[in-house]
């Protein structure tokens, strides 16, 4: 069995109920090799801790900021509860080690399916910690480990996409608003790739790529964002 005094250590609860917590760190693909597991995987508890979580920060956010309009506090919970967050905090508190996964799963480790498996994680622990020990005990988990990162998510403007972000910055800039364009799309209809590159008027900054225009259009802006230093 994994270290389950360690990871209280690490998020700082002591459970009644280990068990909840070892659940917490079981994915689905654990019990295909092992059937005889005496838990189920983390995904119920995931669904009550994703609950949990938007009730906390949306709360906390909604008496924080009294005079922000519904958007802003939207963006900044969107960068809050988002999965790159959510894995940043998985791997704060060492979470990833704890896990029970399939060998495959555990082999693919820089992969963008094990950020949200560390993200999942991060939720079914809510919803262990909430099942545990109540809402009290939830609402300090989520400030102590997620809430914590609000400051660096307002200073940074994390809260912006990288297309909004691009955005406002050209505008101020330059007065004018960027255009994307598909450069070149590849592949079958169910697995396409598609190249876009973005321009402030006719000036041409750079280029992305994903399986979808608007996933190349974010990572084309993101990559604008680090040419012009912004």
């Amino acid at each position: 069995m994994k270290n389950i005094e360690a990871l209280e250590e690490a998020i700082a609860t002591n459970f009644k109920n280990k068990d909840l917590l070892r659940q917490a760190m079981v994915h689905r693909s654990y019990l295909n090799e092992h059937v005889h597991f005496a838990l189920d995987h983390n995904e119920r508890l995931e669904f009550l801790g994703d609950a949990v979580l938007e009730v906390v920060v949306t709360e906390y956010l909604y008496f924080k900021f009294p005079d922000k309009p519904e958007g802003e506090l939207t963006n900044l919970r969107a960068s809050l509860v988002n999965a790159k967050m959510l894995s940043r905090v998985a791997t704060a508190l060492n979470i990833e080690d704890n896990l029970y996964l399939s060998r495959g799963e555990a082999k693919d480790k820089d992969s963008k399916a094990r950020q949200f498996i560390l993200a999942d994680a991060v939720e079914a622990i809510i919803g262990a910690v909430y099942l545990d020990q109540g809402m009290r005990a939830a609402k300090k988990f989520i400030k102590n480990t997620i809430l914590c990162y609000l400051d660096e998510v307002i200073s940074q403007q994390l809260y912006l996409d990288p297309k909004s972000k691009f955005q406002e910055r050209a505008q101020e800039l330059y007065g004018v608003t960027p255009h994307y364009v598909v450069i070149s799309e590849n592949g079958p209809d169910h697995a396409k790739n598609f190249e876009v590159g973005v321009y402030i008027g006719e000036e041409f900054i750079t280029k992305g790529q994903g399986t979808s225009k608007q996933e190349a259009q974010v990572k084309a802006a993101a990559a604008a964002l680090k040419k012009k230093g912004w």
